[in-house]
């Protein structure tokens, strides 16, 4: 998640550049800013699944110890 928006906003930006248009670049900026958020949060969500998967491992191990 994210990438496509931040190739978005990357191309927008470039074609702001090209152009001379500053409300393009602005957007364009904007844009790439989401998708570096976005793909900021994706990350942390997977890194928080992946916690919990191993805390729930765990907790199986513990369990299966005190029977």
């Amino acid at each position: 998640m994210g990438v496509g928006e931040n190739i978005k906003g990357t191309l927008k930006e470039k074609v702001g550049d090209l152009t001379d248009n500053e409300e393009l670049q602005a957007e364009g900026e904007a844009q790439k800013r989401k998708g570096e958020e976005e793909a900021k949060e994706t990350k942390e969500r997977a890194e928080a699944q992946a916690h919990e998967k191993k805390a729930d491992a765990l907790q199986e191990q513990q369990e299966a110890l005190e029977e």
